[in-house]
C-alpha cells in the first residue's frame, strides 16, 4: 500500500489513523506549525483531540513528499477542491485521486469527481463517501462507506487497499449517484436540524427526511444516477446519520437556524453552498425541490422556520 491523505482536518486525520493499521501512511497538513504540533504531540489536538497518531503515520507539510505515494486521498472542503487541484496540479499528476468531500461546486454545479476530471482530465479518480463521523473512524468503530469509481479495475484495487479493520468499503461504478447522494443529504440535514431547533418535533423530522429522500432521488435520477445508489450508503445511509445527530455540522447549522442563534462562520458546512447550487440547477432542469428551496430561504434570511414549514404544509395534496 502506498497512500497519502492530503488534508489534516478531523476527517482526513481519522482516515489516516485507520489506514495506518494497514501500513505506512503520510498525512499532509497545510501549515508547518500544524504539522510540527501533530508530530510532537502525536495527536491532532485541534481537530481530533484524544486520538493518538499511530507510529506508521507520518505528518508533513511538504506536499511534494506526500504526493510521492501512488494513491492520494483528498480530504479538502468541496468549495476549495478546484483551487487545491489547480495549485498543486503538477504534484498530483499520474496519481490515483480519491475525493473525500461531499457537495456540489457553487459556481459550476459539478461534484467532486467532475471537478477533478475538469482540472486534471487524465487523472484516475474515485470518491469515498457515506455515513461516517471522523471520531468513529479514528477510534476504530465499525464504519461502512461507498467507494465510487468509473474504472472497475481501479475501483477494485482501491477497495482492497483502503479497507481496514474497522472501515468496510462497498464499490459502485455510479459516480453520479454517489456524488449527489453525499451532497444532497447535507441539505436535508440542515432542514432536519431546523425542524428540531424550532421544536417542531420528531414526527416532523421523520416526514422531512422521507420527503427529502424523495427529493434527492428525483434530482439524482434526472441527472443520470442509478436508484440503487441512492438507496445505499451514499444516499439513504448518509441521510439517516446526518439528519439525526448533532455531530453533523449541517445538522448543527440547522439547529442554530431553528433556534434563531448565531453559528460559527469558521466552521465548514458543505450543505449551505450545495443548497444554492442544487436550487440553481434544479430551476434550469425544471425539477421540483421544495425542501431545498426552503433551506436556501432559511440561509439567506428570506424565510423563518415557521414560514418554511407553513410553505411546505400548504403545498397541494398528492399521492405518495
Amino acid at each position: 500500500m502506498s497512500v497519502s491523505v492530503l488534508g489534516a482536518g478531523a476527517f482526513g486525520t481519522a482516515l489516516a489513523v485507520s489506514l495506518a493499521g494497514n501500513g505506512p501512511v503520510t498525512l499532509w497538513a497545510r501549515s508547518r506549525a500544524q504539522a510540527d504540533a501533530m508530530h510532537k504531540a502525536r495527536e491532532n489536538a485541534e481537530r481530533l483531540p484524544g486520538v493518538p497518531l499511530p507510529e506508521a503515520l507520518t505528518v508533513t507539510d511538504d506536499l511534494h513528499m506526500a504526493a510521492q505515494n501512488r494513491t492520494l486521498l483528498l480530504a479538502v472542503p468541496m468549495q476549495k477542491l478546484r483551487a487545491f487541484l489547480s495549485d498543486h496540479a503538477e504534484a498530483l499528476r499520474d496519481r490515483s485521486l480519491v475525493a473525500c468531500c461531499k457537495g456540489i461546486e457553487l459556481k459550476t454545479g459539478l461534484g467532486p469527481i467532475a471537478v477533478m476530471s475538469d482540472v486534471l482530465p487524465d487523472a484516475r479518480t474515485a470518491l469515498l463517501t457515506g455515513p461516517s463521523f471522523a471520531d468513529d473512524i479514528a477510534r476504530g468503530l465499525p464504519t461502512a462507506l461507498t467507494l465510487a469509481c468509473a474504472e472497475t479495475d481501479l475501483g477494485a484495487a482501491l477497495q482492497h487497499d483502503l479497507t481496514t479493520a474497522n472501515l468496510r468499503l462497498y464499490r459502485t461504478n455510479d459516480t453520479i449517484g454517489a456524488e449527489l447522494g453525499g451532497a444532497l443529504k447535507n441539505v436535508m440535514a440542515i432542514a432536519c436540524g431546523t425542524v428540531m431547533g424550532a421544536g417542531l418535533g420528531d414526527s416532523a423530522r421523520a416526514a422531512l427526511m422521507t420527503r427529502g429522500y424523495a427529493e434527492m432521488q428525483r434530482f439524482a435520477l434526472a441527472c443520470g444516477a442509478e436508484p440503487e445508489t441512492l438507496a445505499g450508503l451514499s444516499g439513504f445511509g448518509d441521510l439517516t446519520l446526518t439528519c439525526t445527530s448533532d455531530l453533523s455540522r449541517n445538522y448543527r447549522l440547522g439547529l442554530s437556524l431553528g433556534r434563531s442563534e448565531g453559528f460559527d462562520p469558521s466552521v465548514t458546512v458543505e450543505g449551505a453552498a450545495t443548497a444554492c447550487a442544487v436550487v440553481a440547477r434544479a430551476t434550469q432542469m425544471r425539477i421540483d425541490m421544495p425542501i431545498s428551496r426552503c433551506v436556501t430561504g432559511l440561509l439567506d434570511g428570506a424565510l423563518t422556520p415557521d414560514a418554511a414549514m407553513a410553505q411546505l404544509l400548504a403545498r397541494p395534496l398528492k399521492e405518495e
